[in-house]
């Protein structure tokens, strides 16, 4: 940059900088001088309207006080005036009515005024109490109004300042850049494509120092063309053979995509299949306990089936009496068999029969539909879900349907407390959240020892619903909480884990764009906190 270039910028700057530091000094002089006059102001006219209407206010003179009122009124910019009793009544008011059907609220600067109106009071005392106050609101529109005039006249004599300024520097640049012409020329004619240029030279100011670098640039230039030339030439060899090597690599990379695609699918079969190997694990695991829920309603149907065999042995004995009764013809043989008869009765106790096989019926189908649930649970369990056997359902009736599969395993050293609340229909695999709600409470009865509760909850948090599997078991160390969803990792004793069960259902509910948080503390127990997004429709795959 030339000295006359600079010398051209700093004018203009010193000139912009020292406009702008005056014109808002003063307008901020003119502003703050016209704010702190309208706020003395105010407060000596409502001194004065409170000192006038002092005696009228003791006095209840309410006559003398509306034409206190009016009377101030008549000062200019007063848009209103109030007088108000001790119990907040207005005693006396007047100016404009939209204004004083307004709240009052005092302004304590001009700045924060925005209703165009400032309002002020005064409170009337005597002997320190105080029996009312004056209310005045000035109009500062007009205020206002000047301030704005004389900011506008201050810009336009900025504008004028400034463009007189950028005529002066325009001229002045013009002058100075009269020589360049012919530099935009040749750099025209060079952008053109011609290169066979040369610009001549005059002088020894800072033009012909440009105007030498100027050409030096040009022979660079043709310099520089030449080589293009050939680089060009031999990029376009190179592109040849490089077509071929792309449609080579694009083979290539086409048969390792199939050998992936063809991966993933594997992959995804032998998660399926690991899926159902740790269901099959966990239902082992609850063998023992169905073995033994099972037994229970089978014992007693077998006794009932005793009883009913005996019950029907003596029905049919009392079929056969009163069937050979019925043959008879003579009085007294007749008589003889409705004694024999009446003695089976009282033998065979038909009346507590009677009551008795109601209760037997009910409580054998009642055992067979415990077993029935059971079976059908456990079939449940052992079914392979796919990634897509997606359908709506209720998140409450998977916790309520795994709670009846895992119940015989827990209820003899757990408390089982469910706090389930109403939650809407969704789309899942209902299988697969089994599968995560069965690990998390087996993990939880595991955890453990001796006597302790299982506290199971639902609840919808905006789009997400939420189960929260919480116990009072030994908890999990700091140390081991970041490994608990790995595959393979237990804290289990060997041969008593797979170490497959967390990370299983970490997957499950990855896979179901869920969450699978846990929190611990040691020696007071863990919660496990499953979080699904609600899906209301299901998205349709192309």
């Amino acid at each position: 940059m030339s000295l006359r270039l600079k010398t051209i910028i700093g004018i203009a700057c010193i000139e912009a900088v020292l406009l702008i530091l005056l014109v808002s000094m003063t307008l901020n002089y003119l502003r703050t001088t016209n704010y702190e006059a309208l706020t003395k102001r105010a407060s000596t006219t409502i001194t004065l309207f409170a000192t006038t209407t002092k005696d009228a206010v003791l006095s209840y003179d309410l006559a003398s006080l509306d034409a206190f009122v009016r009377e101030v009124l008549k000062n200019p910019d007063l848009v209103y005036a109030r007088v108000i009793g001790p119990d907040k009544s207005i005693f006396a008011q007047s100016g404009d009515a939209a204004v004083l059907q307004q709240p009052f609220i005092a302004d304590h600067s001009v700045e924060t005024v925005t209703d165009g109106v400032f309002d002020a009071f005064a409170e009337i005392s005597e002997g320190g109490q105080v029996y009312g106050r004056v209310e005045i609101g000035l109009d500062i529109n007009s205020m206002n109004a000047t301030i704005v005039e004389a900011e506008n006249r201050s810009a336009l004599v900025a504008v004028v300042e400034m463009s007189l300024v950028a005529l002066f520097s325009f001229l002045l640049g013009g002058y100075l850049t009269k020589q360049l012409n012919v530099l935009h020329s040749a750099a025209k004619s060079i952008s053109d494509g011609d290169l066979n240029i040369h610009v001549t030279v005059r002088g020894r100011d800072e033009i012909a120092d440009v105007a030498d670098a100027f050409n030096t640039m040009v022979d660079n230039l043709r310099e520089a063309s030449a080589s293009r030339d050939q680089f060009e030439n031999d990029l376009k060899e190179l592109n040849r053979s490089l077509e071929q090597r792309v449609l080579e690599r694009t083979e290539e990379l086409r048969t390792k995509n199939a050998e992936l695609e063809q991966a993933t699918r594997d992959i995804k079969d032998a998660q399926a299949k690991l899926l159902h190997s740790e269901k099959m694990a966990s239902v082992g695991v609850l063998a023992a306990g169905v073995a033994h829920e099972i037994n229970n309603p089978i014992a007693f149907i077998m006794s009932n089936l005793q009883s009913l065999k005996q019950y029907t042995h003596n029905y049919r004995s009392l079929i056969e009496a009163y069937e050979e009764a019925a043959t008879l013809t003579e009085p007294e043989e007749r008589g003889a068999q409705q004694q024999k008869i009446q003695q089976m009765y009282d033998e065979y106790d038909v009346e507590f029969i009677n009551e008795d096989l109601d209760d037997l019926l009910s409580d054998s189908i009642e055992g067979a539909e415990r077993v029935r649930d059971i079976v059908k649970g456990l079939r449940e369990f052992s079914h392979i879900d796919t990634v897509s056997a997606q359908s709506q359902c209720d998140l409450n009736e998977c916790i309520k349907s795994t709670l009846k599969v895992v119940n015989n395993e827990l209820k003899y050293h757990c408390e089982i407390k469910t706090e389930l609340n109403e939650l809407p229909l969704t789309y899942c695999c209902p299988g697969q959240i089994n599968q995560v709600l069965l690990n998390l409470l087996l993990n939880a009865g595991q955890a453990i020892e001796g006597k302790g509760r299982i506290t199971v909850r639902s609840v919808q948090r905006d789009n997400k619903l939420e189960i929260e599997v919480e116990d009072t078991g030994t908890g999990i160390a700091a140390e081991q909480i970041e490994k608990i969803f790995d595959p393979f990792y237990t804290s289990k004793p060997v041969g008593k884990g797979t170490g497959l069960g967390l990370a299983i259902s970490y997957g499950i509910i990855h896979e179901h764009n869920g969450e699978l948080r846990v929190t611990s503390e040691p020696g007071k127990g863990s919660c496990f906190t499953i979080s699904l997004p609600l899906i209301r429709e299901l998205a349709i795959s192309e």
